[in-house]
This record gives structure tokens, C-alpha cells and sequence, in this order.
């Protein structure tokens, strides 16, 4: 080996006696370099950081005894899906008829029973919102702020208009009215059967919010949005004047990501009462009429919640799935053996509650008890819209756009 000339490096006098500590402290390090504590004074060592990331990764699939029989009665496509938009689109069931649009391949019908094709509206806008459907059209929005009507019988344009930010929600239809949410907080109201522009009303978006919202809800005389900064407004449906407004969860918090408290699942409406969710896990049982809370939970999701005979289902930011008493909002059941699983909104099916995952998983839920009673794999790429049910069959829409439908015994 060539050997090199090195130059003596004399410390002053003043950095011996610190030289000499550090190399008692380097000593203690290197001799118990096998204990654990030390490795994690200094970052940890691979077992903790395993451990870590399995902590963060979606729960694995438990197995259960299945209590429900569940079939596939048909399968079809909608188009080319939203994949990453996150617009959470998810099909509507009217009439004997589920509706459908896509990204990319315009809005087609089919008959619920069947899965037959009914019609197709080809179109080279890139639909992201919807559809809505009621006083016989189906609307959708676009990626540009395109909104389009259509006859719910034929799938013919009735109309077309604009609103200034993208539509990645469903439109809500009734009383004559076409009401719009776009991207930018803004609820935009159209007459029906013209598309003429009646009123609008803006709400300020917080810093941070969640990608994806949802539909508003129609009432007599009101229109109930959620809104990004954690409030529920009721607006007057002739003139869009703000009636109330009460938080659903408080947006606050030292960071902005603390501080999102997002209302972007579609409210439930029930008589005079009305169910909303917050993304900040909290759920508020609202009267209508007057804006004054009932009752508060503190589960809850920015997922659509659903509701069934004496219980509101809602699905939460971790991958639980909460059982709350439609009465008091008490937690009656938890499922927590989805967690982090990325589940969509919530459907109510029979005596079950169902929600679909990242994965593409569809999971049947008791409603008594939130016992897994099924489960069956809708496809390959994650739902992320809620699935729907209507007349014992529940319909669901994936991110490539596939759309399968379920009968459960």
C-alpha cells in the first residue's frame, strides 16, 4: 500500500479536555451499539421503522363467516373514468333507470333491472359533475364549468350553460330549479327548462380543503349546501339569500391541514331534519327550518353519510364505519377493520350498510351490530363515489368508469 505523508493536527489546549469527552461518548456509543434504546436516541432503528410503516398501510382483509348472499346481476361501462381526478363520480337511480357519466364518453342510461343500455349522449367535453337528475332532465357538469342538460326520456340536449370554475359535483334538480356547486364555493342557480341564470351565492374558500364535493340538498323553499369551511348554509331557493348557518365542526387548529373541516358529503334530509358530516370526524343532526342543532357526534366523515331506519351511517377519514343512534347521534357500533382502506360514502341496502374501498372492495355491513355479513370485489380500481340503492338493487361506479350493480339475500 502507498503510504502518504499526513500533517500533525496539534489542537490548541483549550479543545483537549472537549476532544477527550467526545471520545468518551463515542466510546459509550459503539459499546452499546446493540441496545435498542440507544439506536433510538439516533433515528431509530429498522425494526421501529418497519413497524412505522406498517402501521401506515391499509388493514388487511379479515375473514368472517358471511351471514348475506350477494349477486352480480349486471355489469357496464359509463366511459372512461375520472382515475385520479378525485371527483368521486358516482351514478344516480331514478325512475326504474340508473344514469352515468364519465370523463371522457358523455352520459349514458341504463335500465336498473337489466343493465340494458337505454341511451347514450356522446360528447367531447370532459364531464366530471354528475348527473343530477329530476323534472325530467339529467345534468351534468365539466372540468370547464359546462353545464348540460338533458331529457331524462331520450338522452336529447335541452340546453346547455357556463359557470366560471369546474363542476365536479352533481347538480341538484327540483321545484323547477337546477342548482349548481362549483369548484370555487359558488352555488349557481338555473331555471329548468330554459337554463336562464336566476341567481348566485359565493361562500369563501378556507387556504386548505379537501379534493371532491358534493350535490346540494333540496328542501321546501330551501337549498341546504356543505361548505369547505366546516358550515352548513340554507338558502332561500327563490332568490339564494343565506337563511342560516351553522358549523358542523369548528375549523381550527395551529396548522392549515388541522383546520380542514370540510362538509362535502351530499346532506340527508328526513322530514324537517337534516344530517350532516364534517371531514374533522364530526356529524350534526341540524332542524331544517330554523338552523338550530338537534345533536352532535363526534363521528363522522366528509363522505356521503346514509341513513337507515333508526341509525345514519357515516364512514371517517381513518376507515371506520360508525352505527350512530338517529335519535341521540350515540355511537350504537364501530367497524374499525377497514382502517385506512380509503373508503367511499355510504349506501343503505335492505338490513345492510355498504361501502366500497380503495382496492375495489365492496363491503356489506350489518346494521344491527357493523358485522361484516359479505363481500365481494366490484373490480380492480378503487370507488370512491357512494354507492347508490334503489329497489333492492345497489349500483356502483369505479374510477375507470365500470359500473356493476347487487342483489343481496
Amino acid at each position: 500500500m502507498k503510504s502518504e505523508s499526513i500533517s500533525p493536527v496539534i489542537p490548541r489546549p483549550g479543545l483537549r479536555r472537549h476532544a477527550a469527552r467526545a471520545l468518551i461518548v463515542l466510546a459509550c456509543v459503539f459499546a452499546l451499539a446493540g441496545c435498542s434504546t440507544v439506536k433510538g436516541w439516533f433515528g431509530g432503528g429498522d425494526s421501529d421503522k418497519a413497524k412505522a410503516k406498517k402501521a401506515a398501510e391499509p388493514a388487511e382483509l379479515v375473514e368472517f363467516a358471511p351471514s348475506a348472499t350477494v349477486s352480480r346481476l349486471w355489469s357496464a361501462s359509463a366511459g372512461k373514468g375520472e382515475d385520479r381526478l378525485g371527483v368521486r363520480q358516482a351514478p344516480v337511480i331514478a325512475d326504474g333507470r340508473v344514469y352515468a357519466a364519465a370523463v371522457d364518453g358523455g352520459v349514458r342510461a341504463f335500465d336498473l333491472q337489466s343493465g340494458a343500455s337505454v341511451w347514450h349522449y356522446d360528447s367531447d367535453l370532459r364531464l366530471s359533475g354528475g348527473p343530477g337528475v329530476g323534472e325530467g332532465l339529467v345534468v351534468v357538469g365539466g372540468l370547464k364549468g359546462e353545464v348540460i342538460a338533458l331529457d331524462a326520456a331520450t338522452g336529447s340536449e335541452r340546453w346547455q350553460a357556463k359557470v366560471v370554475s369546474e363542476v365536479i359535483s352533481a347538480p341538484a334538480v327540483g321545484q323547477g330549479m337546477v342548482f349548481v356547486r362549483s369548484n370555487d364555493g359558488r352555488v349557481t342557480a338555473f331555471d329548468a327548462a330554459s337554463g336562464e341564470r336566476r341567481w348566485f351565492w359565493t361562500r369563501e374558500l378556507p387556504t386548505l380543503t379537501v379534493r371532491g364535493n358534493d350535490a346540494p340538498v333540496l328542501g321546501p323553499g330551501f337549498v341546504f349546501v356543505g361548505n369547505d369551511d366546516g358550515t352548513l348554509a340554507a338558502l332561500s331557493l327563490t332568490d339564494g339569500r343565506q337563511l342560516w348557518d351553522v358549523p358542523v365542526a369548528q375549523a381550527d387548529g395551529r396548522t392549515e391541514l388541522d383546520r380542514m373541516a370540510d362538509v362535502d358529503g351530499t346532506p340527508v334530509l328526513d322530514g324537517t331534519v337534516l344530517y350532516a358530516s364534517s371531514y374533522k370526524q364530526s356529524t350534526l343532526a341540524i332542524d331544517a327550518p330554523s338552523g338550530r342543532p338537534i345533536w352532535g357526534s363526534e363521528h363522522g366523515g366528509s363522505n356521503r353519510p346514509a341513513l337507515a331506519i333508526d341509525k345514519l351511517v357515516v364512514s371517517d377519514r381513518n376507515g371506520s364505519v360508525w352505527g350512530l343512534d338517529r335519535s341521540s347521534g350515540s355511537a350504537s357500533w364501530e367497524q374499525p377493520a377497514l382502517a385506512r382502506r380509503d373508503l367511499s360514502g355510504v349506501a343503505v341496502q335492505g338490513d345492510y350498510a355498504v361501502v366500497g374501498d380503495f382496492d375495489g372492495y365492496l363491503h356489506w355491513l350489518r346494521l344491527d351490530t357493523g358485522d361484516f355479513a359479505a363481500r365481494e370485489r366490484a373490480g380492480r380500481a378503487a370507488i370512491k363515489g357512494a354507492p347508490v340503492a334503489a329497489d333492492g338493487i345497489l349500483v356502483v361506479q369505479n374510477v375507470d368508469g365500470d359500473l356493476t350493480a347487487w342483489r343481496v339475500q
